[in-house]
């Protein structure tokens, strides 16, 4: 959702650095056998402190499988961006990306076709027809707002507006941040239509910091008040909640409207000629293993994507009663990613940024 900050974690490996894991060469090579993964992801997944979702999965599919886990964090448009121009060098093994991102990497060709296993407790919506990739993770696109200075969350679009909002309102760049296009995608929902969605930004433009690479980022800026309120999405923000006791999650809606969300999931594929797909594949197949998907909302704060595992627990109870009364909406996520480009110029162009 997210920041084009590039982020090379050794997830499990320590502080081994992750140029030196990286084959040499994309495909089939000496390394193929290798006891090792690369993820290239959105951020909101791996914990702050190492108490994420990812944290746990990773840990656990080293100890099942003796593979370790390399990763790479940066926003969702700034992993396909990086992977494409490895095309001819391929380094990475898995791409984990938010929509529409998820889809443009399809269309250029990056991802090869592998249906893991518990796919077929995923959702139609949720995955790709032609089996390129697969939701790992639930999600629904959110704002964040500061308790402690606002003892209720704006209820309207309208209500940012306001001047006691100026320089105290932030929200990621569209087509960096997949949380960042997601704010044109919801614009566009609730104004109906492409020109109300520019007009509003237009004049939101007046109480916006400006733009920013990372949504993650700006969560801490809000808890701490030096923003009101920046855009995020429910899995993120409940697990940034845990340290950061003043992030409020809220919906916008418009005047008389309800208000609305999508699913934003993060979505997994194998990426084609991956140095490691073998590992890949088993890094996928983990995912999606009835147990990590339990840990989706009690470590990490989201939404299972197998719609057969049904989490009880106290944060997925809490999640239940946050969505409640929130209309839920599916955008063309096609029409997005194939109009991608023009919408982001329409936003440059009526924010002047």
């Amino acid at each position: 959702m997210r920041g084009n900050m590039l982020k090379p974690i050794a997830a499990v490996t320590g502080s081994i650095a992750l140029a030196a894991t990286l084959s040499a060469c994309g495909g089939s090579s000496a390394a193929s056998d290798a006891k090792t993964v690369t993820v290239y992801s959105a951020d909101g997944l791996k914990g702050e402190n190492g108490d994420g979702w990812y944290d746990q999965v990773f840990k656990d599919f080293t100890k099942k499988t003796g593979i370790k886990v390399e990763y790479v964090e940066g926003g969702s448009g700034e992993m396909v961006q990086r992977a494409t121009r490895e095309k001819s060098n391929t380094q990475a093994d898995v791409l984990v990306t938010l929509p529409p991102f998820i889809q443009q990497a399809d269309g250029k060709g990056l991802l090869e076709k592998y249906t893991p296993q518990g796919a077929d407790q995923v959702d139609g919506a949720d995955k790709a027809s032609d089996g390129t990739w697969t939701s790992v993770v639930n999600n629904y696109f959110s704002f964040v707002y500061n308790k402690k200075e606002l003892k209720t969350p704006p209820a309207t679009w309208d209500e940012l507006l306001d001047g006691k909002y100026k320089n105290k309102l932030q929200y990621s760049t569209p087509g960096v941040a997949g949380d960042g296009t997601a704010v044109v995608v919801k614009a566009m929902h609730d104004f109906g239509g492409k020109q109300p969605a520019m007009d509003y930004l237009k004049k939101l433009q007046a109480n916006n910091v400006g733009p920013s690479a990372s949504t993650g980022k700006l969560a801490p800026k809000v808890d701490k008040g030096e923003l009101l309120v920046a855009n995020g999405d429910v899995q993120m923000s409940f697990a940034q909640a845990k340290t950061m006791p003043n992030l409020g999650i809220w919906f916008p809606k418009t005047a008389g409207g309800k208000p609305t969300s999508f699913a934003l999931p993060y979505a997994g594929g194998l990426v084609k000629n991956a140095p490691h797909s073998e590992n890949g594949k088993k890094l996928l197949d983990f995912m999606l293993s009835e147990k990590a998907q339990q840990q989706v909302s009690s470590i990490g704060g989201g939404f299972a994507a197998r719609k057969d595992v049904k989490a009880t627990d106290e944060n997925a109870i809490a999640l239940t009663k946050l969505m409640d009364g929130v209309e839920i909406f599916e955008p063309d996520w096609n029409d997005v990613d194939k109009n991608l480009q023009a919408y982001v110029a329409d936003w440059k162009s009526a924010t002047g940024s």
